[in-house]
């Protein structure tokens, strides 16, 4: 029994268990982005999947430094099932392409990066996820993949494309942030004089294009209130990436908790009108 209750799309919601694949474009984002709906799932019986599609080489070297003969890769890949275990996730899954780093980077462009990977060979790799796992729903990323990194952009092109050429075609989702939600919040942080002015979701992002989505445009809103600790713990597994794993994890409780009680989602095809919700039924 979930603890909040579930609140279904009747087209899609027949009691069946569902198998949920999200795709991330590297290790720690489903922490920041997902990682409320992840264990709200997983706690309510259905099986979670995530796959990576790089593997998180342009990360932050942790501070501690790295064991011998470790590499980042090789941290990132600990940590990312550290996190899949405090969220319940049963199944990690890589696309094995490389991190292409930021919008202009000379890696944008390196052999087997993952923003100059062929579309459909790209979407191949996770079609066979989908299909292995009989996915029932796949989320991928808005169409600017929340603030323009060429890896999150090209989640939401596979995400798509793979939907299209699995076997069974899965309900597809896209994460993303509530830009209207972020602003308030940081309008009281500038108010109470503790905002970093640089996040101003407002301002242009990786691609030129402020953060996330207007409220007007996102279709779902997703209580995950009852799973802040494994938010936390999920954060807390990535703290190689202390740049912005520890300025979240320093919020106060109840800015934590204002911050990740909810996820949102868009649904490609769905009449506008965000709906508070649970999209994740069958």
């Amino acid at each position: 029994m979930s603890r909040l209750g579930t609140a279904c799309d009747s087209r899609w919601h027949d009691g069946a268990v569902t198998t949920i694949v999200f795709l991330h474009a590297h290790p720690d984002d489903e922490a920041s982005q997902t990682a409320g709906t992840m264990a709200r799932a997983a706690a309510e019986g259905h099986r979670v999947v995530t796959v990576f599609a790089t593997d998180g080489a342009h990360g932050e070297l942790p501070a501690s430094g790295l064991a011998e003969g470790e590499t980042l890769v090789d941290r990132r890949r600990v940590e990312a099932q550290a996190s899949a275990d405090a969220l319940g996730v049963q199944r990690v899954a890589w696309l094995g392409y490389r991190d292409s780093g930021m919008t202009g980077w000379p890696q944008n462009s390196l052999p087997g990066a993952f923003h100059t990977a062929d579309l459909h060979e790209a979407a191949a790799r996770l079609v066979a996820v989908l299909d292995e796992e009989e996915a029932s729903v796949l989320v991928g990323y808005d169409w600017h993949g929340g603030y323009g990194h060429p890896d999150h952009v090209k989640v939401h092109a596979v995400a798509h494309r793979a939907a299209a050429l699995a076997r069974a075609t899965p309900r597809l989702l896209e994460s993303t942030m509530n830009r209207d939600r972020i602003r308030a919040f940081y309008q009281r942080a500038v108010a109470a004089g503790m905002a970093d002015r640089a996040f101003d979701p407002d301002r242009p992002m990786d691609d030129g294009n402020p953060l996330g989505t207007p409220e007007r445009e996102i279709h779902w809103q997703v209580d995950v209130s009852g799973f802040l600790r494994e938010r936390r713990a999920s954060l807390e597994a990535h703290r190689s990436q202390a740049t912005d794993i520890e300025g979240m994890l320093a919020m106060p409780p109840d800015v934590f908790a204002a911050m990740f009680s909810t996820d949102h989602y868009l649904e490609p095809g769905r009449k506008p009108g965000m709906r508070v919700g649970w999209p994740f039924c069958g």
